[in-house]
């Protein structure tokens, strides 16, 4: 398969899943979600081979450096040829789902709520 001469960034993005759609990677560069060179893109900018790319998906805020250009998207074993992942480790450890602690607890063994009990439960919600 031959190297295309250029790529659109949003489609260099979905071909090496970094987004799930096109349209999702379309969106994330007219959001400023996306940046090369610390200036936010437009999804028709042309990708560049050795351009270092930052892109916010969810909670991770992933840094890539383009090592090969290509169209078509492509499986996740091959991706590590066309892009070299620069993401450190501290933004996967990060927790996707904030922890958040009940606003009340009770003993286990106590039963089902008394009328009383549940009256307070609706108070404090």
């Amino acid at each position: 398969m031959n190297a295309p001469a250029s790529v659109r960034i949003d489609k260099w993005l979905w071909a090496v899943r970094i987004f799930k759609t096109r349209s999702l990677a379309t969106e994330a560069c007219r959001h400023g979600r996306v940046t090369v060179g610390e200036q936010p893109v437009k999804p028709s900018r042309d990708v560049k081979i050795n351009d270092l790319i930052i892109a916010k998906t969810g909670d991770i805020t992933r840094t890539l450096k383009v090592l090969a250009l290509l169209e078509h998207r492509v499986g996740a074993q091959i991706v590590s040829q066309y892009a070299e992942d620069l993401t450190p480790a501290s933004e996967y450890q990060k927790p996707r789902v904030p922890y958040l602690p009940p606003l009340f607890v009770r003993p286990k063994g106590a039963g089902r709520p008394t009328k009383k009990d549940r009256r307070q439960i609706d108070k404090m919600l």
